[in-house]
């Protein structure tokens, strides 16, 4: 027991003088608390809130990434103003192709029906013609007919003003001839304009479908581009794929994507008899 003590007693102090520092320590750091404890608290809030706020580089890609959906979000809304703007075009060029269908349409029936005057005439003018006595009061009553059907023709918009000065003042025109020729020569003048009428609205019809087939078109495009501007489609990635089980080598293989559809506006068709009719 001497030894002991005499091993233990002389590092008594050391120790001694040790704990009374660490329990100033300890004393001083709860003084602290107890005098001033916002210091220490906001200290350590401070310590807390930096290490959980993002570093500089996750911001900037944060960043990077709001302005780009802000970029990708108004070039949508630009895009789909115009889309707007050509869709209401594509409307009023298929309203138009309509009504050049229908105006097609109507010279179409206006030009079988000359046709089937003509017809009807030139069968007739084949018949003999009736005998008449060959007087100044007869050729006057032929004129007078030959004036009064040309006046009703261009009344009707058959013939145009100069054709009807041409008949009137005998430039080309016969008239001591009979009504019968005179009818069937009358008939088809007017046939020749109705033809060239629908020959005229035909083009139309032609050159506003095309215009309707392009506006539209146009509108389904700038639908497409707004659709992907809202939806980006993510790239992807490679994925490896080893083929066997002995060899070493491997291969690489796409997944497989979804095929892209082609979205087309068509016109209804509407079906327009082109028959060749002998002049």
């Amino acid at each position: 027991m001497q030894t002991v003590f005499s091993a233990v007693l002389p590092d008594m102090p050391t120790a001694a003088v040790i704990w009374l520092v660490l329990l100033a320590v300890a004393a001083t750091v709860v003084a602290a608390l107890i005098v001033r404890p916002s210091r220490f608290r906001s200290e350590l809030v401070d310590r807390i809130s930096d290490a959980a706020r993002p570093s500089s580089i996750e911001q900037a890609e944060r960043a990077r990434v709001q302005d780009r959906d802000r970029d990708r979000d108004r070039y949508a809304d630009e895009v789909a103003v115009a889309a707007s703007r050509a869709a209401a075009t594509a409307e009023r060029s298929r309203a138009e192709w309509l009504t050049a269908q229908e105006e097609a349409e109507s010279a179409w029936q206006a030009y079988q029906a000359a046709e089937d005057d003509v017809r009807r005439l030139a069968a007739a003018a084949a018949l003999p013609l009736p005998r008449t006595a060959r007087t100044p009061a007869e050729y006057a009553d032929r004129e007078r007919w030959l004036h009064r059907a040309a006046m009703d023709a261009q009344w009707r918009n058959e013939i145009t003003v100069r054709q009807l000065s041409d008949i009137l003042g005998g430039n080309g025109w016969d008239p001591t001839r009979h009504p019968v020729e005179q009818e069937l020569l009358l008939r088809r003048l007017v046939r020749d304009n109705l033809a060239a009428r629908h020959r005229a609205a035909a083009q139309r019809e032609q050159a506003a479908w095309q215009a309707a087939e392009l506006a539209a078109a146009a509108a389904q495009s700038l639908r497409d581009e707004v659709f992907a501007a809202l939806h980006p489609v993510a790239e992807p990635q490679a994925e490896l794929s080893i083929v066997g089980f002995a060899g070493p080598e491997t291969t690489r293989e796409l997944p497989a994507g979804a095929a892209a559809v082609e979205v087309t506006r068509e016109l209804p068709p509407v079906a327009r008899g082109r028959a060749a009719v002998a002049a």
